[in-house]
């Protein structure tokens, strides 16, 4: 886990403000990102019913639907 230093300002309206750096901004960027992806393959995994498409028979699939438009 990284440790983060952030600083604390205050707005001319009172309201308390996160100050951090680009590149621990970054950093949290990049891990959210990441536990959306994690999100995302959880949800998937619950919904997979063990169907299978051949790679073959997906990519006639979706060169038909090309032609199609």
């Amino acid at each position: 886990m990284t440790a983060f230093l952030p600083q604390f300002i205050t707005d001319s309206a009172g309201k308390k403000l996160v100050v951090l750096s680009m590149k621990e901004y970054k950093k949290i960027i990049e891990d959210l990102e990441e536990l959306e992806d994690i999100k995302r393959y959880d949800e998937a995994k619950k919904k997979d019913t063990g169907e299978r498409i051949p790679m073959e028979e997906a990519f006639k699939m979706i060169e038909a639907k090309r032609l199609k438009k």
